[in-house]
């Protein structure tokens, strides 16, 4: 028994659930970011607007006065932007010349990479900076001033620090992901369901294979469950119905058995008691009571060859394909073979030979192939008259490294033409070996096939080659390509 390291599979149901489910909370969160940056970005157009309204009103603050440039900003004014901004507000005036004029000296400059905003008609500048170890926004106009005596352009800086943008931008990432994590929450319920529903015909179908009675054989309906499942079912379906084949094959086979036994068990009974009633009214007639025992012997030994061949074609119907293969000679399996059946032969005044070229090799179980001989070569010796000629053959095709061929020829009635196919059944026999051996059993043939097919060989029967006779001609697969497959 072979134990199976493949790692089995988890439940579909959970592997529905998590493919649908993680990529759409990955989905969520990539969403999420770009919500985020969505959110900064509405933030920043909001307090930009607002920004600038501040900047425009410090710029109208900012006139010349006695040909200086001059910023008349009170804290008043401060305290009025930094409540309409909820933060912290900072700004710097300089005048026409770059000279300070008001406000923080030190607040950070224009860069010179940062672009006008096109969003405004004003000549504004946006960008993003740190004064004071805090994130701030800056605002950067240019105010023309003049007056009877000059004019130019005076530069307005107003920063702004982040706390108020960062604040909506949360509120709208929170309002947004609070939204979304309820949809996921509603996509989890209704995906659970969803797989639940549509693996309800599956789940139907498993409690309908537990439910089935063991000799319940019957087809699964494929239509009771999806499109895509219906192979399975079919399949299903095609299994069962080779099983039952397999099972009414057996079961004809037990029956047939049966029947083949009972028939020389019961006359072997009847010579029996006819044995005992002879010895117990004539007991001086010997010569009668031996040709009486001697029927009990040939049809026990026919019994006992019965069994053996019922036996063995068992094993070879179910323990061909598991037995173990490796590669043998198949020259010295029929030169065995040959040598445990040369008495036989010999008591027959049969002449049997063996002709092999060189050392055949294939792949296969010693055991089934020695049987697979043994069957041929009884055969053979049985159905071949006295003074008859068997030849046990091993070669390769074409004399190269082909195909094995293993040829048993006799010279017996042979088989016609066209019962050479039906003979492979078990228990049936041909008319001409019906006439050459009344006592045989049928199953010789049979045997033989099933080995060869388990070691991956055909059985051909033809005519011999010189004269009346059999030709069984057996081609197993070169040595090589047979263990590589």
């Amino acid at each position: 028994m072979t134990t199976s390291t493949v790692k089995p599979l988890g439940s579909l149901r959970g592997q529905l659930m998590r493919w649908l489910l993680i990529p759409l909370v990955l989905l969520v969160a990539l969403d999420a970011v770009s919500v985020h940056r969505n959110a900064l970005n509405a933030a920043d157009v909001a307090y930009d607007r607002s920004l600038l309204a501040s900047t425009r009103a410090l710029a109208e603050r900012v006139s010349i006065v006695n040909g200086k440039v001059v910023a008349d900003v009170p804290y008043v004014a401060l305290d009025s932007f930094e409540t309409d901004t909820l933060g912290r507000i900072y700004y710097k005036v300089t005048g026409i010349n770059g000279d300070f004029v008001s406000g923080y000296d030190d607040l950070p400059a224009l860069p010179s990479k940062v672009r006008r905003s096109e969003a405004y008609p004003a000549l504004v500048y946006f960008y993003n900076a740190t004064y004071h170890e805090q994130p701030v926004r800056i605002a950067t106009l240019y105010q023309p001033v003049y007056d009877d005596t000059m004019r130019g352009i005076a530069l307005i800086q107003v920063a702004e620090t982040l706390d108020a943008r960062s604040g909506l931008s949360r509120q709208i990432l929170f309002d947004t992901m609070w939204r979304q994590a309820a949809l996921v929450l509603a996509s989890v319920l209704l995906v659970w369901f969803a797989v639940r529903f549509v693996l309800r015909p599956l789940m139907q179908l498993w409690r309908n294979v537990e439910a089935r009675a063991p000799t319940d054989l019957s087809d699964f309906d494929p239509n009771l469950v999806h499109k895509e499942v219906r192979p399975l079912v079919i399949a299903m379906n095609g299994y069962m119905a080779r099983l039952q084949a397999l099972i009414t094959g057996q079961r004809r086979f037990i029956a047939d058995a049966s029947h083949q036994l009972r028939t020389p068990l019961t006359v072997l009974k009847m010579q029996a008691e006819l044995a005992l009633r002879e010895f117990e009214h004539a007991p001086n007639n010997s010569a009668a009571l031996r040709d009486i025992v001697e029927n009990i012997v040939k049809t026990t030994d026919a019994t006992v060859h019965l069994a053996n061949r019922l036996l063995t074609l068992a094993r070879a119907e179910h323990g061909a394909t598991e037995a173990a293969m490796t590669a043998c000679s198949l020259t010295d399996c029929a030169r065995q073979v040959g040598l445990e059946l040369a008495q036989a032969a010999v008591r027959k005044g049969l002449d049997l030979s063996l002709e092999a070229a060189r050392d055949v090799k294939v792949h296969g179980n010693p055991l089934q192939l020695h049987e697979l001989l043994t069957n041929l070569l009884d055969n053979a010796i049985r159905y071949t008259p006295p003074n008859g000629k068997i030849m046990l053959r091993v070669l390769t095709e074409d004399g190269g490294d082909g195909a094995a061929l293993l040829q048993v020829e006799d010279s017996g009635p042979g088989i016609a033409a066209g019962e050479r196919e039906r003979v492979f059944a078990p228990f049936y026999r041909a008319a001409s070996a019906q006439q050459a051996n009344p006592s045989g059993a049928g199953l010789g043939l049979a045997i033989v096939r099933d080995i060869a097919t388990a070691h991956g060989a055909s059985v051909e029967l033809s005519d011999a080659a010189h004269g009346s006779g059999l030709q069984v001609t057996l081609r197993f697969p070169a040595h090589d390509s047979a263990a590589s497959a």
